[in-house]
């Protein structure tokens, strides 16, 4: 008896942990990926409930926050905009996938490859990419963002940093 109440007791306790762990899981629910967007439009984010699928992080700001849609109706949610383009290097839809970003200036969703990018925002990631609907001097197009992103050429970068803003 003496050998058996050890036993038990670690395994209650180890029962409840994983109970509380279940419960809280349940009670989140978070999203990643939403099906059936076959007209691809930017679908609506509750702040809070949806996390950003390249790098896990919950989505609580909307000021870079971007989605891809595949042909499928899939759609992926992002809060930096370099995170998106990391996640999209190597997908089979790359090229025809539709992109939605929230852009700075008019605060709704534009197609992401007609968008322009700034490269000195203070984005979740780190990486400096902050959408515009309007052009204005230094701004880049989505090809040369996404071309900077995948180079290292971003804002987690220290020399891209010092250079563009001198820390």
């Amino acid at each position: 008896m003496k050998k058996i109440l050890p036993f038990l007791t670690i395994l209650t306790i180890i029962s409840i942990i994983i109970i509380i762990f279940l419960s809280m899981s349940n009670k989140k629910q978070m999203v990643v990926l939403k099906e059936g967007n076959i007209n691809q439009t930017p679908l609506q984010i509750i702040l809070g409930k949806y996390q950003d699928s390249d790098c896990g992080m919950i989505i609580d700001d909307m000021t870079y926050v971007s989605q891809v849609v595949s042909k499928s109706g899939k759609t992926w949610f992002f809060h930096d905009h370099g995170g998106m383009v990391n996640w999209l290097k190597d997908k089979s839809f790359k090229d025809t996938g539709k992109i939605w970003v929230m852009s700075i200036d008019t605060k709704k969703y534009i197609d992401g490859r007609k968008a322009w990018y700034s490269r000195t925002e203070n984005t979740p990631m780190g990486y400096g990419f902050g959408a515009y609907e309007k052009k204005e001097d230094n701004l880049i197009s989505f090809d040369e963002m996404s071309l900077k992103m995948l180079r290292g050429e971003s804002l987690v970068n220290p020399y891209i940093r010092k250079e563009l803003i001198g820390k």
